[in-house]
């Protein structure tokens, strides 16, 4: 899991942090096929339409087509905008130059916040992620924090892949932490974070 030249943490809290704004929105809303024009969020005519063909491409269209919509995060301060409002419980947000495309459901964005915040994970039951376009530049295998490659920290860039992350990463022991295994394979292993990345064509 990560996403380009932006720190990953400030991107993680980008996630997370728009897809609580999601939510809430959600709960205000009485058609949530689309947000309120009074809303802070775009209309999907209004989006940049590169937000929208990259994130429609992270995930299966089952998924998509009823996720919310976020653009990619923008400059430092790591700001989304809503692009679509959903109704399907994921949130699907689009690449830029410094983050690659993903889907999560609710239970992954649990790991999410716990990372973005370095607390412990609160999963409460088996949650999946999405990364079909896989990512663009990598991520640490054992350093949850990492920003960039260093001689030791075993840099990894994933190719298409779902995530899936469970309540409890014992249950993950029996699978390697070699990402050329063959098969699926633990990223961050023997951390709380751990979570299992499983390639696909």
């Amino acid at each position: 899991m990560s996403h380009a030249t932006t720190p990953v943490i400030t991107l993680l809290a980008a996630f997370v942090l728009g897809a609580c704004q999601t939510k809430s929105k959600h709960a205000e809303m009485t058609d949530t096929t689309e947000a309120p024009a009074a809303a802070t969020a775009t209309t999907q005519a209004d989006a940049p339409r590169s937000a929208v063909e990259t994130a429609r491409s992270a995930a299966p269209k089952t998924i998509v087509d009823d996720a919310t919509i976020m653009s990619a995060p923008q400059g430092e301060s790591g700001q989304m905008t809503q692009v679509r409002a959903g109704t399907n419980g994921w949130t699907c947000i689009g690449a830029s130059a410094s983050f690659d495309a993903m889907c999560s459901d609710r239970n992954f964005e649990s790991l999410l916040k716990a990372l973005m915040t370095k607390k412990d994970p609160q999963v409460k039951d088996v949650g999946f992620a999405y990364m079909l376009q896989g990512d663009s530049v990598g991520a640490s295998n054992t350093d949850p924090f990492a920003t960039a490659p260093t001689a030791d920290n075993h840099w990894v860039k994933a190719p298409p892949h779902i995530m899936v992350v469970l309540p409890d990463t014992k249950a993950l022991d029996a699978f390697p932490a070699e990402p050329n295994s063959g098969g699926p394979w633990v990223m961050w292993k023997g951390t709380k974070y751990a979570h299992l990345m499983v390639p696909v064509r």
